[in-house]
């Protein structure tokens, strides 16, 4: 959808490297990081930490981000270093996991801790939402910026797959928990998804996909009017729509 090539772009989340066949294009040089060891060698790329970028200011015209900026520690400090690797009106396209995420999931694990230990223990790792996503693309220095986010829909008839689906993920809490799962807790776990289930005896599970893109500045990019210099007033405007 963006008219215009790239000739030197970054891949943050390289996986297994199928994700730099999705983008090669002849000329194009690629470079793949990933913060596990195992992803950046089937990659052949660099192991790095997505808020300790190795790299030059600069070096990229396209950074794209696939399913890791979610469980990253400085997520501000890593948008800002993503924003310096970029060339001046570089591009940054990105996609994660939100808040809107695993909300039933969440408050039946909260109910099962206070049941079967007296308090929260903390499951699946804090999340971003939409709106902070979009402020801090703001505070990293990116124009132009957009933060959407699409709800998915995923049905479970056994609540053990989804468990294993988030560990398959690595969408558990990335902290060490003391209170591990006991057999108290399963069978509340168990317990509270068949009360949630539906008459097919499948529980819909929600996952929100954040979607951020935005630009490195440039000279050449549009930019909003001055404040002040409007010559229609909008008031009109929707007056004469009446």
């Amino acid at each position: 959808m963006v008219n215009r090539d790239f000739d030197r772009m970054l891949i943050l989340g390289s996986f297994d490297g199928r994700n730099a066949e999705r983008f090669a294009h002849p000329g194009r040089t690629i470079i793949a990081a990933d913060a596990g060891f195992a992803f950046a060698r089937a990659s052949g790329g660099v192991q790095c930490d997505e808020d300790r970028l190795p790299f030059a200011d600069a070096s990229f015209d396209l950074v794209v981000s696939g399913g890791v900026l979610d469980s990253v520690n400085d997520l501000p400090g890593a948008l800002a270093l993503i924003r310096r690797i970029l060339r001046p009106d570089g591009l940054f396209l990105a996609a994660f996991a939100g808040a809107g995420s695993l909300g039933w999931l969440k408050a039946a694990a909260l109910t099962a801790d206070n049941a079967a230990s007296g308090g929260a223990v903390p499951r699946v790792h804090p999340q971003i939402d939409v709106r902070a996503a979009g402020d801090l693309l703001s505070r990293a220095g990116f124009t132009l910026q957009v933060a959407d986010g699409e709800r998915l829909s995923i049905g479970y008839g056994d609540p053990l797959r989804l468990l294993r689906d988030l560990r398959g993920m690595a969408a558990g809490n990335l902290l060490p928990s003391r209170k591990p799962v006991s057999r108290s807790w399963l069978d509340m776990f168990f317990g509270l998804f068949n009360e949630a289930a539906g008459p097919d005896r499948r529980l819909r599970e929600i996952f929100e996909i954040i979607y951020l893109t935005g630009w490195a500045p440039g000279p050449d990019q549009p930019r909003p009017a001055r404040r002040g210099s409007a010559v229609a007033s909008l008031a009109d405007a929707l007056r004469r729509g009446d």
